[in-house]
């Protein structure tokens, strides 16, 4: 526990300048990028363009900046060069007022406001807190461990403004839980009553072998005695995994008609110590890397969604599991790419009677679940090495990104490392969605490398069962399973690509390659092009879907993460309706577009043709 002063620490007036700062650069980027800000342009002096952002909502307040708008109208925002003035007079930076000062423009409701202001403000606390603590040297990261990898990583995802909110924890919780806290933890485990607790797995995997690996003898025979000397029978439950946040700030008072009534048992912690992942209620096994990951309920507020777990998913999940590692997991193809998937393998959850008549999506019937995901550390070989795709995109708070070092460390030119990168990522992407109508939630945080001399030779993709979509109804899923097939419309259905690749991440990928290695964007677009084109030519099968699903279309529909959490901060999507729920508004120019093809031809060549990125227009 830390004294209170000890919690606030970080909070020093040079830190938190340069928090907002960075912060405010983020804001202007991705906000002119979704259509919410218009940036003025009032010249241009060598690489930059100068803009002016007059205030909408406060008389006086004007901002300008410098920026580079490449392809996909990315603002590329030089953070040092923005000035805030209001009526003449020069004045700090701070993000909390800018989005006060455009709220009007910003669509944010007066009932939202306040709560998008302190998810703002723990997002900058956040920043601080890391800007406070010592930060490992590029040229050492590049050589570390998987979790030590993870764990630095400072700037959550990539797209969203406020994007460390984790509304729930108090200042001590923050310093134990948070990922870039780096404390490792022990699980709580409770015992629930099999009347109310299911359990559910893999054909291969059932619960006591599970149970039996996960805990150990000492540790399982501690717990059955705990339950034995109540006179309770081991055999009537199932064993749940608790984060300690959830037991002490929720389910020892929320559950305590079931407590008191031994349908729920607490039997205290594991001794495995546990990383925290980025994804905040996943752990990674530290004592024994081999072992399952294991993700639990987590009742806090982080990116518009309370990070529960429900019970009710739990028993589909293992069915999707299955179908993915016969269909997906073993298709030739992918396995030739090295494309691996992490499955999860088995799941528990608890269902709370008494908050059940309120329907299954009330927070509060969310909060006792857990399931047991694979571990990366089984499929690595000797001489590799993971890392988190987010690394890619990783800039330490001096500006210094660590996208080049990694290339440098290689010893292959940045083509070359590029070429073997898109293989490993964008072809297995594009053959789920071509071959199997399948698509992921492929952002760096879901997404782990596999690398060999610093150089990705395949990737891993995990969080498969509930950040999935398959484009019809497919009989082969067992009929639990079937959740996972949702109706998009045709036309939206590529921007599981376009939006989620390119926009959501090749987007920020490609601006460290201009910014940090003075790679030309054209140059980059067309790997990416050349790449799409290597996978339609090894498929050809699928020309038909290649043209119904056009990757070299001209443009394609802006979909805007942060007008989803401007709308509602605390449920961004109607997981009913995912599709439904999105916020569209202008369209953006493919970037691969001029690279496209006059004709079928024979091989790979691709036209050298001049990119254009013009910025995004109004629909």
């Amino acid at each position: 526990m830390n004294t209170p002063e000890q919690v606030v620490a970080h909070l020093q007036p040079a830190i938190w300048a340069k928090a907002n700062r960075l912060h405010v650069a983020k804001i202007i980027s991705e906000f002119a990028h979704e259509l919410l800000l218009q940036p003025e342009y009032t010249g241009t002096a060598g690489e930059w363009l100068h803009y002016r952002l007059p205030a909408s909502d406060a008389v006086g307040v004007t901002y300008t900046f410098r920026a580079r708008v490449l392809c996909l109208n990315h603002w590329s925002v030089d953070a040092d060069s923005i000035r805030k003035v209001r009526n003449g007079e020069e004045m700090p930076l701070d993000s909390i007022l800018l989005i006060q000062e455009f709220q009007s423009q910003l669509n944010i409701s007066q009932e939202h406001l306040p709560g998008y202001l302190e998810e703002i403000i723990s997002t900058l606390n956040g920043s601080g807190y890391m800007m406070s603590r010592p930060q490992l040297p590029l040229q050492e990261l590049v050589r570390s461990g998987y979790q030590t990898i993870e764990h630095a990583m400072t700037s959550g995802h990539p797209c969203f403004v406020a994007n460390n909110g984790r509304i729930g924890f108090d200042a001590n919780d923050y310093r134990q839980y948070a990922p870039e806290a780096d404390r490792p933890i022990q699980l709580i485990w409770l015992a629930g009553h099999k009347s109310r607790t299911a359990y559910n797995a893999v054909e291969e995997l059932p619960y006591r072998q599970l149970i039996a690996a996960e805990l150990g003898a000492a540790v399982l025979a501690d717990f059955n005695r705990k339950l034995t000397d109540k006179g309770l029978s081991p055999d009537d439950y199932f064993f749940i995994p608790v984060h300690p946040w959830q037991w002490f700030n929720k389910l020892a008072i929320i559950c305590a008609p079931d407590l008191a009534n031994q349908h729920l048992v607490c039997l205290g912690y594991s001794p495995d110590q546990f990383n925290v992942q980025q994804s905040i209620r996943t752990f990674y096994n530290l004592t024994h890397p081999e072992k399952h990951y294991t993700k639990t309920a987590l009742s806090i507020l982080n990116m518009g969604f309370v990070r529960g777990l429900t019970p009710y998913y739990m028993d589909s999940t293992p069915p999707v599991t299955e179908w993915i590692r016969q269909y997906v997991g073993a298709d030739p193809y992918l396995r030739q790419q090295g494309f691996t998937l992490l499955c999860e393998v088995a799941t528990v959850g608890y269902r709370n009677f008494y908050y059940e008549p309120f329907g299954k999506q009330v927070a509060y019937n969310k909060m006792l679940a857990g399931l047991w995901r694979e571990s990366p550390a089984k499929v690595l070989q000797p001489g590799q090495q993971l890392m988190t795709m987010a690394a890619l995109l990783h800039t330490d708070f001096e500006g210094n990104a660590l996208l080049p070092v990694l290339i440098e460390a290689s010893g292959l030119s940045i083509h070359d490392w590029l070429e073997r990168y898109l293989r490993a990522y964008l072809t297995p992407l594009l053959h789920c969605f071509y071959e199997h109508d399948l698509v992921f939630m492929p952002h760096g945080e879901n997404l782990i490398l596999v690398l060999e001399n610093h150089v990705p030779v395949k990737a891993i993709m995990k969080d498969i069962t509930e950040e999935i979509g398959v484009f019809r109804m497919n009989t082969d899923i067992a009929e639990k399973g079937r959740r996972i097939c949702v109706t998009v419309p045709d036309e939206l259905r590529i921007l599981s690509i376009l939006t989620d690749v390119f926009d959501c991440f090749f987007r920020f990928l490609s601006n460290i390659l201009v910014t940090r290695c003075d790679y030309a964007e054209s140059a980059f677009w067309q790997q990416v092009a050349a790449c799409v084109y290597a996978y339609q030519d090894d498929q050809p099968q699928h020309a038909a879907k290649f043209e119904q699903y056009d990757m070299f279309a001209p443009e394609f529909i802006l979909s805007c993460l942060n007008r989803l959490q401007l709308r509602n901060h605390q449920q961004m999507v109607d997981l009913a309706d995912p599709a439904g729920s999105l916020q569209l508004a202008g369209m953006l120019q493919n970037p691969i577009a001029p690279f496209k093809r006059a004709a079928p031809v024979a091989g790979r060549r691709l036209p050298g043709r001049e990119l254009e990125c013009p910025t995004a227009t109004n629909t």
